[in-house]
């Protein structure tokens, strides 16, 4: 089993370097630390009074680990979830915020059990996630990823600027599409001919 670190480590390498995209509502983000995250956290790196880009620019690479583990992965409380799902939920929550949490809720919600979509771990999402997952095992793991997937096919759906994150130029997977499927067995990972189905009216 990955220690978190590796886990974190793992989400620098697939979120990159810095960029600063318009059309990413997170604006600029170094190692998948958004510009946000680092005015919630006060972190004025080049000591000028404000945070801004520069500040994104000169975040290291092991301050961005840390900020994960600190701030996305055990202030939310994924540490008390069943451990093999926690790898993808972490990456989720660095994607995605509290969502990641809703995505699982949701799932456990159509299993029959009786939890909030609010967002947060407490006593009752715990024991859902754990009866699940003694129940279902890898396949709960499957469908939270497949879940993510959907939840990213969702979003080209509504936002045509994001679609170029979930499909490339040629029609292929795109990044998050990709990213998702990192967490899925193999089996249940789309054809491409399935992608390009599911994108088709995207034009």
């Amino acid at each position: 089993m990955l220690s978190v670190r590796q886990i974190a480590n793992d989400i620098v390498d697939r979120e990159g370097g810095y960029v600063n995209d318009p059309n990413d509502p997170g604006g600029a983000t170094n190692h998948g630390v958004t510009i946000h995250t680092m005015r919630r956290l006060g972190l004025d790196l080049d000591g000028d009074g404000d945070v801004d880009a520069d500040d994104v620019r000169a975040l290291p690479r092991a301050r961005a680990v840390q900020i994960f583990i600190d701030h996305y992965y055990r202030a939310p409380g994924l540490d008390g979830l069943p451990a093999p799902l926690q790898p993808s939920v972490f990456d989720m929550q660095v994607n995605a915020g509290a969502g990641a949490v809703r995505i699982l809720q949701r799932l456990l919600r159509d299993m029959g059990f009786a939890v909030a979509v609010d967002g947060i771990i407490g006593p009752e999402t715990r024991a859902a996630a754990q009866a699940a997952h003694d129940r279902a095992g890898q396949q709960l793991v499957d469908a939270y990823g497949i879940a993510r997937r959907n939840f990213y096919y969702r979003i080209g759906d509504r936002r045509p600027a994001s679609r170029r994150y979930a499909t490339r130029r040629d029609g292929g997977k795109g990044g998050w599409i990709r990213r998702a499927e990192e967490f899925i067995s193999p089996e249940y990972h789309l054809t491409d001919e399935e992608h390009r189905e599911r994108v088709a009216a995207w034009g």
